[in-house]
């Protein structure tokens, strides 16, 4: 079993038909050159030891040493065994609020960006277990199913923003129900679930549904980001703030983290509530906690361990370059001494 690693490299075999249109051509200029000079007989006698053989043995050499060269480049690899690997771990589902008080700049440089770091340095700590991604606001939609593929992951994340749900709201309910979905039960897997928002204007019926998602053996966890005290949603315009939110009577909106929901939440779901205010302490803390969680095998594939081999064809074409420059055009003494072929007599006749 074997398998190649740079096909591209393929293409360098396009350049032996130019090769060798060169040595033919330089073969034919040389020819024709030694005709203007003197007959073939003559110029034997005046060049006895000069080899034609050897000058075409010197560019197959040569040719040769470039297709080893080529598939050095190629890297052919070549599988020795079959490994069987296991994969151990959580299925995290990230629910994350881009509803637009996220906006608000309590922490900097506003929660929707705090919480985007605080899920990027999670995945990066992570290293067996499968990660999805959820987004709500008045409602939830699907952003990321359950993967391995943490680099794509947090590419969708960087994705995310506020204009991605016209409803407004912090429909966290929503974002429970549709999270379940994420969870494959054939695999059996221990399942957690962390929600990220200031927990403010949530809907009613969130405390029952996190009831469903546990009895389903969902562990909830939420991080709180924003603060108590509360601040304006700003509204921008390329990068800077023309203006505040402001409701229904021309009063400039101020949202604030509603702990106490996010608190709850928590406890219904048998997990824990985190302070997102510090992003290393929140990322400390939600690791420490998925460290308790009993680790479950739901991945096994076997796979060829394959080695690269190009040192083989590396080596050879060195090998056979030095043969060219060593290898001369002359005819070989002691071939020449045996008078194979009876040449001493037909030259003396």
């Amino acid at each position: 079993m074997f398998i190649i690693e740079e096909q591209i490299y393929f293409w360098g075999f396009l350049v032996l038909p130019i090769l060798l249109f060169l040595f033919l051509s330089h073969v034919y200029w040389k020819k024709k050159a030694q005709h203007k000079f003197a007959d073939i007989k003559l110029f034997r006698k005046l060049a006895p030891d000069q080899s034609s053989f050897k000058a075409n043995l010197k560019f197959i050499v040569l040719a040769l040493a470039f297709c080893c060269f080529v598939m050095a480049l190629v890297n052919p690899k070549l599988g020795t065994k079959m490994e069987t690997i296991k994969r151990e771990g959580v299925d995290i589902v990230f629910a994350l609020d881009v509803s637009k008080s996220m906006l608000a700049e309590d922490i900097a440089p506003n929660r929707l960006e705090k919480s985007k770091r605080i899920i990027t340095e999670i995945v990066n700590k992570l290293t067996a277990d499968r990660v999805g991604l959820v987004g709500y606001a008045g409602s939830a939609f699907p952003q990321v199913p359950i993967t391995t593929d943490y680099a794509s992951t947090k590419t969708f994340l960087q994705s995310m923003n506020t204009d991605m749900v016209s409803s407004q709201g912090t429909a966290i309910s929503q974002a429970i129900d549709l999270a379940k979905s994420y969870y494959n039960d054939d695999d059996q897997t221990n399942k957690v679930l962390i929600i990220l928002s200031e927990g403010e204007d949530h809907d009613s019926n969130v405390e029952s549904m996190a009831e469903t998602a546990a009895a389903e053996g969902i562990k909830i966890y939420t991080i709180g980001v924003g603060t108590e005290r509360g601040d304006p949603i700003p509204i921008k315009k390329e990068g800077r703030i023309q203006s505040y939110l402001k409701d229904d009577n021309g009063e400039i909106v101020i949202t604030k983290r509603d702990t106490g929901t996010l608190q709850k939440i928590a406890e219904i779901g048998n997990g824990a509530y985190i302070d997102g205010t510090n992003t290393s302490n929140a990322v400390d803390d939600i690791l420490k906690e998925l460290q308790k969680i009993e680790k479950t095998e739901f991945e096994a594939k076997q796979f060829a361990d394959f080695k690269s081999k190009y040192q083989w064809f590396l080596a050879f074409g060195i090998f056979l370059v030095l043969f060219d420059i060593l290898l001369l055009e002359r005819k070989t003494a002691w071939i020449k001494r045996l008078n194979l072929f009876n040449e001493h007599e037909k030259e003396d006749a």
